[in-house]
């Protein structure tokens, strides 16, 4: 893709979907429910199938399923209990997705972001004089601030402001953001004394015993198969991949348990821990349902060791920072996922843009009313658009996998974390061709780029990649002599990344 395409800015015409309704008319092949589905998602118009969109939404939904526990984990202190943390979760990926099937009607799925949760959960935490409604407070004036921002049209501004190199790097880092999900997940790296992180030990002479070895070999078996499947044409070579490597994780735990590895036994001691889900749903209505409302404003716990002045401080730059995160890790994902399936309108800005956008910040609005942190789009969906998914009928699969889930709360863990993951390593490969759009012999351009996809795989964040991207890149072009380049909008981006960087953790 060449850099004029690259230098992205949104038409002034109003956004199309991702089959525009002025097109020529593509008979369906379906007739009665099924055709008006087809239609109104424009399945067969993008050039799709049923069958298709169905597997590319399985296949999301496999690969970010882990957010339903894991952010149960998170939340289960604040919100009094783990099956209430998990309802919330689910409401707000539910809620979320179902937006962008409808609104958007794009591919992509919505869920609890990873990294913002710690944040919420830990001004939550004891000894902070806050209570979860409290730090929900931030959550919904994060969600406000970005439905007016997107409603406004300043949102595009903002997007324009986006530097040209860090735009051609968000891809890749993105890529690379989530392989380095996907390795951890199986363990195939893991924190070590004296390392951040080490390669996964193989060595069967030594001190390491099979079951620690199991995820990382599962993990690592899978992504060379989705690749050969991928090779082979085979359609679905994903979920296939995530389904096969999930059987083969239990098979090796079974021959493990056999050779009397009693960590092995204990992987299928989870069969018999089934409860039942309908206490999750009255736990979540007791506990976080609607509490942002009825006790979020009461700060007089936060006010006993602090003041005024601090606690509109404290709200005004958490809620900012949180926007900013929000809105440049779904730029990223969004830019990155609609690449990645040729889903870019002619100026190479993603189909349906200000829909999905709006789309995340109501969700936000509406995650912080059922109980948890900031809603965003997941950068997961881009194994189900990997896969094939071009329309929202693809959404509409993430969602109801995801309402089922609530019902199946302890099935839901049975698919273990080293087998999604295989499907994050592989579309960590997929996404690392936008590599070569780069152009590494120009310094000014290499820097921008290398550091915009450091930050973001190293740094485990996608919104910071970005803002540290942006900063470099006014630095570059100010000693350069290109400072009249520089877009008002960049500067005071610039500036709020500054101050968000200095003001918060």
């Amino acid at each position: 893709m060449s850099e004029e395409t690259n230098n992205v800015s949104e038409p002034e015409a109003p956004e199309t979907a991702p089959v525009s309704d002025s097109a020529a008319p593509v008979q369906s092949p379906h007739k009665g429910f099924l055709g008006k589905v087809d239609n109104y998602f424009g399945v067969t118009k993008s050039g799709s199938k049923f069958k298709t969109e169905i597997i590319a939404g399985l296949t999301t939904f496999m690969a970010m399923v882990y957010i339903l526990m894991l952010n149960g984990r998170v939340f289960e202190t604040a919100a009094g209990s783990y099956g209430a943390a998990y309802i919330a979760t689910a409401v707000g990926a539910i809620v979320g997705t179902l937006l962008m099937a409808f609104l958007a009607k794009m591919p992509l799925a919505q869920a609890p972001g990873l990294g913002v949760n710690y944040a919420i959960a830990g001004f939550a935490a004891a000894g902070t004089g806050m209570s979860l409604a409290n730090a929900l407070i931030f959550v919904l004036l994060d969600g406000f601030i970005f439905v007016v921002l997107t409603a406004t049209g300043l949102r595009k501004k903002i997007f324009e402001a986006i530097p040209v190199a860090v735009r051609k790097a968000i891809g890749v880092g993105i890529g690379l953001f989530i392989a380095f999900i996907g390795f951890q997940n199986a363990m195939v790296v893991y924190p070590q004394p004296g390392l951040i992180v080490a390669f996964a030990d193989f060595n069967i002479l030594g001190d390491t015993s099979f079951d620690v070895m199991l995820p990382a070999i599962v993990a690592l078996i899978g992504v060379v198969a989705i690749a050969i499947m991928s090779k082979k044409k085979i359609k679905g070579s994903i979920l296939l991949g995530v389904l096969g490597s999930a059987v083969l994780y239990y098979i090796l735990a079974a021959l493990g348990y056999a050779c009397g590895n009693e960590n092995c036994k204990e992987i299928f001691t989870q069969f018999s821990s089934i409860s039942n889900p309908f206490t999750a749903f009255a736990d979540w209505g007791k506990n976080t349902a609607g509490v942002v409302f009825y006790e979020g404003f009461d700060f007089s716990g936060y006010l006993a060791n602090n003041n005024v002045g601090q606690l509109i401080l404290l709200i005004i730059t958490t809620a900012l920072s949180l926007c900013m995160i929000d809105m440049f890790d779904t730029i990223g994902t969004l830019y990155g996922a609609c690449r990645q399936g040729d889903l870019l309108d002619e100026n190479g800005n993603p189909i349906n843009m200000n829909k999905m956008l709006l789309s995340d910040a109501i969700a936000t609005c509406v995650g912080a009313v059922a109980g948890t942190s900031t809603v965003t789009t997941f950068v997961e969906s881009s194994s189900g658009v990997a896969a094939g998914g071009k329309t929202g009928l693809t959404a509409l699969v993430v969602a109801v996998c995801f309402l089922l889930a609530t019902f199946l709360s302890p099935i839901a863990q049975l698919v273990p974390s080293c087998a999604t993951a295989a499907a994050l390593i592989y579309v960590g490969v997929l996404m690392m061709s936008s590599v070569a759009d780069i152009d590494w012999k120009d310094p000014a351009v290499a820097i921008v780029a290398f550091l915009t996809i450091a930050v973001m795989a190293f740094g485990y964040s996608i919104s910071k990649g970005i803002g540290i991207g942006m900063i470099v890149s006014v630095i570059v072009s100010i000693f350069t002599g290109k400072i009249k380049e520089i877009k008002v909008a960049t500067w005071v981006i610039v500036v709020l990344y500054l101050l968000m960087f200095i003001l918060s953790t």
